[in-house]
């Protein structure tokens, strides 16, 4: 029999996260930026030449409007690779690029190729009005026994502080803890490693992620409104922003990779979905780390670091509590979505590329990546560091 393949990660990139509507990258394309950071990650190993590209795969989660009509073979073609290398989208809400990783390490493991760009892309600033309307929505939905697939997320968040008692106090702490975070990793040049500046067509350079904020005040956080809920617990201050941005990742065979004389950043271990109800989506994390450590092997013990995509605090705190994660020596050490920014189809693969950075800048060797997807989603994946 012959022996397992492995997929490895050689390569990631991303652009910087831009606010949306208001912020550094509005002007831009999805798909001008997908295209950048997919040639961005392949500039960083030439030896992989286009023909050895069995495919290009880019998710996003709303495929409309500039991201949309294939975002994925267009963004393709847009980084310059011939019009030999196919291309694809793939749409799972939050966890879009980081179901793209999945399928390309999957395909690896299968046989099916050697070479694999996976990515993501979310404008929110141009794609927005093109979003579903409610004329287009089911109206079953909601009605029983279907649950409320259309429901907003923020009032998702109000529904897991409920249901897992976390308080508007403790949802404000973690809050202002990843903005101090990201600000002190940006500020000694830890985002500066992974980001590529865009070039916008007016000549701006833009070469930092927009949302960061120093100096957080707790009492300004109190003073927030609740916008999802009257006398709630959710507020723009302890959610993440609307955002727009671009990464992409090089998945490669282990023994092509030996071949070309290219050393991988990481190994994937294993990748676990789960389905929970759409209301309290944003604990889906829960049960999807549970699976994956479960197929690994693993325990929460072994993480060295732990990315979540902080659509939430509330979720993230729920599924702290729940998996026993430390929030101290383990979870998102250079902050996450609330500070960072949480471009949908971008983020599975930026956390990547964020979590790769961090075990190196850590000196950590496991490294887990998960996300709450809307519609009632867990998406997790770990790694182990080879470089």
């Amino acid at each position: 029999m012959a022996p397992a393949r492995e997929a490895v990660i050689v390569a990631t990139a991303r652009t910087p996260i831009g606010r949306a509507h208001k912020g550094s990258l509005r002007q831009a394309r999805p798909d001008d930026l997908a295209g950048f950071a997919i040639a961005q990650a392949l500039g960083k190993v030439p030896a992989v030449t286009p023909g050895q590209i069995g495919d290009v795969i880019v998710g996003t989660a709303n495929p409309a409007g500039e991201q949309g009509l294939n975002v994925g073979r267009l963004a393709a073609l847009l980084a310059g690779l011939p019009d030999t290398v196919t291309g694809t989208t793939v749409s799972r809400g939050c966890a879009s690029s980081l179901d793209a990783i999945r399928i390309a390490a999957n395909a690896i493991v299968a046989g099916e190729g050697d070479v694999y760009v996976a990515g993501g892309v979310e404008s929110v600033s141009r794609t927005s009005s093109a979003h579903i309307d409610d004329a287009a929505m089911n109206p079953r939905f909601g009605t029983d026994p279907l649950p409320d697939a259309y429901i907003t997320m923020g009032r998702t968040a109000e529904n897991v502080a409920d249901q897992f008692d976390i308080s508007r106090a403790r949802m404000d702490e973690y809050a202002k803890l990843s903005q101090d975070r990201a600000v002190a990793a940006r500020d000694r040049g830890f985002f500066a490693r992974e980001i590529s500046p865009y070039r916008l067509d007016d000549g701006t350079l833009v070469e930092q992620d927009d949302c960061p904020r120093a100096n957080v005040d707790l009492d300004v956080l109190a003073g927030l409104p609740t916008p999802f809920k009257v006398d709630g617990r959710v507020t723009p201050g302890n959610s993440c922003p609307l955002n727009d941005g671009a990464a992409a990742v090089v998945v490669m065979s282990a023994e092509r990779a030996r071949d070309l004389g290219i050393q991988p950043l990481a190994r994937i271990l294993g990748c676990a979905t789960t389905g929970l109800a759409p209301e309290i989506m944003g604990v889906g994390p829960i049960e999807a780390v549970r699976r994956l450590l479960d197929r690994t092997g693993l325990a929460i013990r072994d993480v060295d670091v732990l990315e979540l995509n902080e659509a939430f605090a509330a979720q993230v705190l729920a599924v702290v509590d729940a998996l026993k994660i430390s929030v101290e020596d383990q979870l998102n050490p250079h902050g996450g979505g609330i500070a960072l920014g949480h471009p949908f189809g971008m983020t599975g693969a930026r956390i990547m590329t964020t979590l790769l950075n961090g075990l190196e800048a850590t000196g950590g060797t496991v490294g887990v990546e998960t996300m709450c997807v809307g519609g009632g989603q867990g998406m997790a994946m770990a790694v182990e560091r080879m470089a």
